[in-house]
């Protein structure tokens, strides 16, 4: 149980260091979408879903469980794109 233990806490860690990863994109998202009106993209987070779907499939996830997982991580990235493109418009405004 202890080696069970070390490689879902290894697999953990990675998943964490991927999800910083995709954070990172969404700063450089939101340095470059003209506005904030384009920061959410429904065409774009049903492809992203759909996409997941099938990686889910062909890795043995449950469907459900993807998508909720999923949903969740992309409505956290539209905030987080959000935060930061209304961080930079701040700063820009008061300089």
């Amino acid at each position: 149980m202890l080696d069970v233990r070390a490689g879902i806490d290894q697999i953990d860690r990675e998943i964490l260091t991927l999800i910083g990863e995709r954070f990172r994109f969404m700063e450089a998202a939101a340095r470059i979408k003209p506005g904030r009106d384009k920061i959410r993209d429904d065409g774009r987070k049903a492809e992203v879903l759909g996409n997941v779907a099938g990686h889910a499939a062909a890795n043995g996830v449950p469907a459900e469980v993807a998508a909720e997982l999923y949903e969740r991580l992309i409505e956290a990235s539209i905030a987080y794109e959000l935060e930061r493109y209304d961080d930079r418009a701040s700063a820009a405004a008061t300089d």
